[in-house]
This record gives C-alpha cells, structure tokens and sequence, in this order.
C-alpha cells in the first residue's frame, strides 16, 4: 500500500508542476501533507518536516548568500572586463564569435541564474550574430550547453536540490565531480569550434562594414513563459537601432572590433550606479579566494558564501541604503530558491517518515535485473537525460532520485554516486521546455522555440553523454 501511495504522490506531484497548476513550492508543501494524512501519520506531519528543515537549513543559506554574493559581484562590475574582452576577441570572425559565446555564458553562470546568464550573453552577442548575418540557433544552442554544464555549480540549483533530497552535502557531490564537468565544458567548446567553423565556412571572415545594415525598427516584445504568464522582458526598438547601426563607422579589415562604448549589452550597463572600478581587484582577489577555498573545503560552503556576502556589501557599499538596495535588488531570487528548499522539507520528510520511499525502493530494486543492481549510478545518468528534459528539476531530484538512490543502496552503490550521476542531464535539461530561462533566451535572441530545439537537442544529448563517460572513466560514477 504504502509503495502505490508514494508513486501515486509523486505522480500527482509531477502532472502537476508539469501542467503548471499549481507552483513547486506550494505542491513540495500540500500534496505530500495531503498524502501522510491518506497513510494515517497526520499526526506526526509536524516531526517530519521539523526533521526535514533542520537538515536542509545548512544547503538553503548557502543558496541565499550565494546569489547575493554573485549578484553584487555583477552589479560592481567584476565581469564587465570580461565581457569587454571576449567582445574584443570575437572581432569578425563567426568562429571566435561562436567559442566566445560559449565562454562568455560559462563565466556570467558563476551566479547560478539562468535568465541573468542568458540575458547578459545575448544582449553582448546578438548584434554581433545580427551584423554577421550568422545562425541565432547557434547562439542560443551554445549559450544554453554552457548553462546547462556550469549549472551543476552548489549554488545553480541541481546539484542544492540533489543535496537536499538526499541529506547529503553538496560539496561532496559537486568538488568530486569537477574533472568530469571540466571535460564536459571542454566538450561544449569543442563544439562551438566545430560549429565556428561552419558559421565561417558558410560566411567567411567578414568586416562589418560588408554586413551592416539598417534594420527596421520592430515593436516591444513581451515574452511569454511556459504557463503563459508575461514575463514583460523587452527586446525593443532601442536594442534594434543598436544592432542595427551600433557600429557605424567601424574598422574595414577583418580584425574590425565594436568600440568599447558600444558593446551592446544592455545587461550591463557601463554607466550604473553600482559599479565600483576602483574596488576591481578586490571583488577579483575575494571571488577568486572563495572558490579555492570551497574547492578546498577549507570552511562549509554556507559559511564561506555567507562570509564573502557581507564582508563584499560592507566593502563595495558602505552606506546602509546602499545596502539595502542591493539585497533588495536580488530578494526575489534569494526568497524564491530558498523557500523552494524549504518548501522541500515537507516532500523529503513526509516520503521518507512515513516510509514510503523504503517500499518504492524495495519494489524497484525486486524490479531491476540483478546485473543491473551494483550499476545504479549509470543507469541513474543515462535516466537523467530524457527525465530532467521532460520533467523539472523539483520533479526529478525530489521524487525519482530518493527512490534510485535507495534502490542502489540496496546494491552497494553509495548515495554520492547516485547524486553525482543525477547531475549528467543537466547540459540537456537547459532546453527543456519547462526551464523558464528557455524563453527569456529563445526571446531575446528572436529564435522559434522550436528552431533552437530541433538544432540543440543532439548536441546537448552528446554533451552529456560525455560527462557521464568521463565520471565513469575518472571513477567518479
């Protein structure tokens, strides 16, 4: 009884989220409250999910002083150079112009949002591939495999939702992983070079004065999310005119560059009020000591983003307005990922409390091969790839992975592995039609969702494909 229960509760939560009726954080919280009354332990609901918040306390203050963190890293400019320079590099030449993308998205992922990834990317790349004449599904493809890869990070959401359905520590999970994702990232530049060298074949290495021409303007666009809702993003008459005629004027050789006030990307204004440029090498040196020392383990993870959080708002603004405006800048990040884990103290306690996730695993491992047992890590990689496509992270990590994960407990497979091959999907997952990010992107670009789909699913399939093999060959999985 209590196996068809917990399928029953995790199916209703999947169609739910799925249909978008209702939020991931209201069904975390009612359909699994709702379930431990059917099984008659409504009354030790309020243990269950005490147990559930005490335990994930730890993964949701990392999350919330990571995003502060890399959102006033943004905000002061730590990246601006950077963009600059691959803009820079990128010249005229569609082949630098294609790995830049995929450079360029891989660092801005360092802040674990996927819509501030991809505005950021585009609004840099777009009147480059516009002026070139270049394929805007090879932008939008790349950007979102860099996402998906570098998307694995503690603080990007998988990996934190691995850690919290599985009562693990997320720096067990991501540090050990690093070489696989690293070979992972090196595949997705692999691949730009690759489809660089299409886009160059096909057009050549052009001057943008062979290309610039004047594009109508084009009314405001609004893009519309997956449930249907406005996101109210513009990608208007003002971005047009730029990357109509933002570089007027340029070079005539093919080593041609935007000039440094013109770089296009309305995501990081070169005249905000946040920047800091004579705190550069501050935030670099900070930013730079925080990741070694994470990849160290020197402190937990939630106290050195906790530690660099205030220690980067006291420097960068000393003011307290100045303060509060920042967080409250980035307060709707920080409350929807956090409450999202919290939100899942109720599902992870009430699955494992009440002893539903043992009866699934017991079913599923009487249910699975005995030759397949002892490889539960691999077969739990190859499974994320089509279900983190066609189900959402929530759905995945918090209903499906609790129950692998105890099925290869079974057959000697630790947890870890489990949540380590969990994360190989991730490159395609970016695609997914329920990502929210996906339309901010294909948006933006002016792409047909099912363009950038149809181009980027085998590659993004391939990509990880890759991560999973070098897991198994570096031992990870």
């Amino acid at each position: 009884m209590l196996t068809i229960l917990g399928f029953t509760m995790i199916a209703t939560f999947l169609v739910l989220i799925m249909l978008k009726k209702m939020s991931p954080i209201a069904a975390l919280v009612l359909i699994p409250a709702l379930f431990c009354v059917f099984v008659g332990k409504g009354a030790k609901l309020g243990d269950y999910v005490i147990d559930g918040v005490t335990s994930l306390a730890p993964t949701a203050a990392m999350l919330m002083f990571a995003i502060v963190y890399f959102g006033v890293m943004i905000d002061v400019g730590l990246f601006d150079p950077i963009v600059r320079g691959i803009l820079k590099f990128c010249k005229a030449d569609p082949l630098r112009i294609v790995v830049g993308t995929a450079v360029l998205a891989a660092i801005v992922s360092l802040d674990g949002d996927g819509s501030t990834t991809f505005m950021i990317t585009v609004s840099a790349m777009y009147p480059l591939y516009k002026r070139l004449k270049m394929s805007l599904v090879v932008m939008t493809g790349v950007a979102a495999m860099a996402n998906g890869v570098m998307n694995t990070l503690p603080w990007g959401g998988p990996t934190a939702r691995a850690a919290t359905a599985l009562k693990v520590s997320a720096s067990d999970i991501f540090v050990p992983m690093i070489p696989a994702l690293a070979v992972g990232m090196l595949a997705v530049l692999v691949l730009s070079y690759v489809l660089g060298r299409r886009e160059r074949k096909r057009l050549g290495v052009l001057t943008l004065d062979e290309v610039l021409v004047e594009e109508p303007a084009e009314p405001e666009t609004v893009l519309v999310g997956a449930g249907g809702d406005k996101k109210g993003l513009a990608v208007g008459k003002g971005d047009n005119k730029q990357a109509a005629s933002g570089s007027s004027g340029s070079g005539t050789d093919a080593d041609a560059e935007l000039p440094d006030e013109d770089d296009g990307f309305r995501g990081l204004d070169p005249n905000r009020a946040t920047l800091r440029p004579k705190l550069y090498w501050f935030n670099a040196l900070l930013t730079v000591t925080l990741l070694v020392a994470m990849i160290m383990e020197w402190l937990p993870i939630p106290v050195l983003f906790l530690l660099g959080a205030a220690l980067a708002l006291t420097v960068n603004f000393p003011h307290m307005p100045d303060q509060k405006a920042r967080l409250g800048a980035h307060a709707e990040n920080v409350l929807n990922v956090s409450g999202m884990v919290f939100a899942a103290a109720v599902f992870t306690g009430v699955l494992q409390g009440t002893g539903m996730v043992d009866h699934m695993a017991t079913w599923l491992v009487d249910n699975i091969p005995d030759g397949m047992g002892p490889h539960m890590a691999f077969v739990t990689g190859v499974l994320s790839i089509p279900l983190t496509y066609f189900m959402s992270n929530d759905g995945f990590y918090f209903g499906i992975v609790p129950v692998l994960a105890e099925a290869g407990n079974a057959h000697g497979v630790s947890t870890l592995e489990i949540a380590r091959a969990s994360l190989v999907g991730q490159p395609l997952h970016m695609s997914s039609p329920l990502v929210p990010a996906v339309y901010v992107l294909v948006g933006m670009a002016k792409v047909e969702f099912g363009d950038h789909t149809r181009f980027v699913v085998k590659w993004a399939a391939l990509t990880s494909l890759v991560v999973l093999g070098a897991g198994i060959l570096f031992g990870i999985i």
